[in-house]
């Protein structure tokens, strides 16, 4: 799905020498800084979600030398 973001100039130059030093186009720079946002996002709440049920469930943790 073609789509277009408005960069000013100076923008648009730091993306440029962003993909050309990663040896990717434009595009692909911003397809992967897109998709690693929207994945470091979702692994956040998944953790804030598993803590805050860890936490609710009265389980303790044990030291690592316990193990």
């Amino acid at each position: 799905m073609p789509f277009s973001i408005h960069l000013s100039p100076e923008e648009k130059r730091l993306a440029a020498r962003y993909a050309r030093f990663h040896g990717i186009t434009v595009a692909e720079a911003f397809r992967r800084a897109l998709f690693e946002q929207i994945e470091d996002e979702y692994d956040a709440k998944l953790a804030e979600k598993l803590w805050a049920e860890y936490v609710a469930s009265g389980k303790q943790a044990r030291p690592i030398s316990e193990l």
